[in-house]
């Protein structure tokens, strides 16, 4: 894969991937929407179910990783780290394009948001932040939610049925619903730092109505967390495999 293709493939996957995630949980949270109140079982579904959209459309271009964390815990399993920059930026670009595109198609419900009556704090559609804030308990919960997604994700790759039938992306989906319904609720699972800095920054920069902080002084642990979880998941597996 060239460095172009991989770019290109990791900003087109997560875009996707953060369309689908940002947008399942506007559908749930915004005044005015058809979904308002759905829960979070349909937000976990949804999370999923953009997982498998973004990377069945990347994987023949990048291999649709989508993550910081799976690509460094590739990087540590394999030494191979020569495109790892790429990766990292083509993730970022496409979680600010996802998220944009999903204050596009939720523009009417934001607006309303500017009703003093029903205002209501936005940063949840587009970031992670904690029920209970506790840094390194936070974080603690990213590490290990995140080890819970790449080290079956290396896994799998042992497993060659799965990527010659093309159902190994499918199956991370569930995975994905899994960690989002045992290990979300004390964190929200970011489990992938573009997922939550592409969308906090947008968040940060759009006009939304009475739209809240961006919380930046807890913008660390989504990033570190996950960073952490997905090294050493790469080392676990190197040294377990």
């Amino acid at each position: 894969m060239s460095n172009g293709d991989i770019f290109v493939g990791e900003i087109i996957g997560t875009a996707i991937l953060i369309l689908f995630g940002a947008g399942v949980v506007a559908a749930v949270v915004l005044n005015y929407s058809k979904a308002k109140d759905a829960g979070w079982v349909v937000i976990a579904l949804g999370w999923g179910f953009g997982v498998m959209a973004g990377a069945y459309t990347a994987a023949p271009l990048s291999g649709g990783h989508l993550n910081p964390a799976v690509t460094l815990g590739i990087a540590v399993d394999t030494g191979e780290w020569d495109h790892v920059p790429v990766y990292i930026a083509g993730q970022l670009v496409g979680a600010m394009l996802g998220a944009v595109l999903c204050w596009l198609v939720y523009y009417a419900q934001f607006q309303a948001n500017a009703e003093e009556d029903i205002a209501q704090p936005t940063l949840g559609i587009f970031s992670t932040s904690p029920a209970i804030r506790n840094p390194v308990a936070n974080l603690v919960t990213e590490i290990i939610a995140t080890m819970g997604l790449v080290l079956p994700i290396l896994a799998f790759g042992l497993t060659k049925g799965l990527g010659e039938s093309g159902t190994a992306i499918l199956i991370v989906s569930f995975l994905v619903v899994g960690i989002g319904l045992s290990l979300g609720g004390p964190t929200g699972y970011a489990i992938n730092p573009a997922r939550d800095l592409g969308p906090r920054v947008v968040h940060a920069l759009l006009p939304i109505p009475n739209k809240g902080t961006s919380d930046w002084g807890y913008a660390w642990v989504p990033i570190v967390g996950p960073l952490i979880g997905g090294a050493l998941s790469g080392l676990v597996f190197n040294v377990a495999f």
